[in-house]
């Protein structure tokens, strides 16, 4: 009856007594045109500017914008439902985890956007310049995707373990490569540290112990990533991922 009397849909008949309203077999098409544009969330006045000018033409031109629309928002909640797939992963880990073991994984590899810091770069000129990288990437919030901080394995093995060269945004859907920070795939270390910055050091020693007494070498960069920063308020509790791509003598 809105459609009626809005005048985007109207019955070829009305009885003149009970007010019965008749529609034909032959309005079923266009009844149906409008509730599938209805369902691609084209507004009211956009199917009523559409019926009003109906061609294959602009019906096409819609149907384009709409399915865009669409593939955005389905790389949208695919990039979402990723982001919640390594939060779960990470609060699965924090239930069983041993913070004093180191492991081998595998890892596939990972495309991340880069921004170049300096150990003076203070941590509020930090989060907002990986803000501003997120927005690059239509990314509405920094937790939609995983970061953290990039040191060189040179840098640690060197003794200079406050020399982070990089922050990282993992995007949690494909993008171009060109410029993009590569991180390989293949085997790395895994450990895990919680506990005054200034100590982390020596976790670091732990895991140079680690790959000697295995034979590898660490090579390219760790990777430093909070995973329970959802569910702390102390910093002391903080618990830091550190992941660093390995191979064998």
């Amino acid at each position: 009856m809105w459609y009626d009397e809005i005048g985007l849909f109207q019955p070829a008949a009305i009885h003149p007594e009970n007010g019965y309203r008749y529609y034909s077999y032959y309005q079923s098409s266009i009844l149906e045109t409008i509730l599938l544009l209805r369902e691609l969330n084209v507004s009211v006045h956009e199917i009523q500017i559409f019926m009003k000018n109906r061609s294959a033409a602009s019906l096409e031109r819609l149907l384009q914008e709409k399915i865009e629309e669409l593939d955005q928002n389905i790389l949208h909640l695919k990039a979402v439902r990723k982001t919640l797939s390594n939060h779960h992963e990470n609060m699965k880990t924090l239930l069983t985890m041993d913070l004093s073991e180191i492991s081998i994984i595998e890892k596939e590899e990972s495309c991340f956007v880069t921004v170049d810091i300096t150990p003076d770069t203070s941590f509020d000129k930090q989060v907002e310049m990986i803000t501003a990288e997120t927005k690059k990437y239509q990314l509405h919030r920094l937790h939609d995707a995983s970061y953290g901080t990039m040191i060189s394995v040179n840098s640690l093995y060197s003794g200079h373990f406050e020399d982070y060269s990089k922050l990282f945004i993992e995007i949690p859907f494909p993008i171009q490569k060109t410029g993009l920070h590569i991180q390989p795939g293949g085997k790395y270390i895994r450990a895990f540290y919680k506990g005054k910055w200034d100590s982390l050091p020596l976790r670091y020693q732990d895991i140079f112990h680690y790959a000697d007494a295995h034979g590898f070498i660490l090579y390219g960069f760790s990777y430093e990533m909070g995973i329970n920063e959802n569910v702390v308020d102390r910093i002391e509790d903080y618990i830091v991922q550190i992941e660093i791509p390995v191979k064998t003598e």
